[in-house]
């Protein structure tokens, strides 16, 4: 699995191409690098980039938990695959984002961020990204929170 670091500022151009930092390419050494799957954040209003083989990896832990029998799980398959799309790298490096996708995260042309965030890479507006940071002491706290437990409970996870 391929793990991405780093915040790139990119360029959207009229037509909604973003032109991949070769960074982020080359951490992705080994894998398939020019295939993704682009769809919209769960919890934020922005886009999430998978390379196809963790977009895979990814949807093979989705089945695994859902049932399309189920009536609420149906419903949840719809919204998560709403809006999904494949793209490819053009000979340019760069990728052609549906403009239904840019025009829902707010991303029409202009200042975007690329980060990475482990297995995916987060698609922002610029200013959004900027605003929706933590305060240092707030970041803290939850990181006591969430990593803070003693030695024997990290270690019974």
């Amino acid at each position: 699995m391929t793990t991405f670091i780093g915040d790139y500022p990119c360029k959207a151009d009229s037509k909604g191409r973003i032109m991949l930092p070769s960074a982020l390419k080359k951490q992705m050494a080994g894998a398939v690098q020019d295939r993704f799957v682009v769809k919209k954040d769960i919890f934020e209003k922005c886009l999430v980039l998978f390379p196809f083989d963790e977009w895979e990896r990814q949807i093979k832990i989705l089945r695994s938990k859902i049932n399309p029998y189920n009536r609420e799980h149906n419903k949840f398959l719809r919204e998560f695959y709403k809006g999904t799309a494949e793209i490819t790298l053009d000979g340019n490096n760069r990728m052609l984002i549906p403009r239904r996708l840019l025009e829902w995260a707010g991303i029409l042309s202009g200042d975007v961020i690329l980060a990475g965030q482990d297995g995916r890479i987060l698609v922002l507006d610029k200013n959004t990204y900027e605003s929706a940071g933590m305060k240092e002491d707030d970041f803290a706290s939850l990181a006591e929170k969430i990593l803070g437990g003693t030695p024997n409970e990290m270690n019974n996870d």
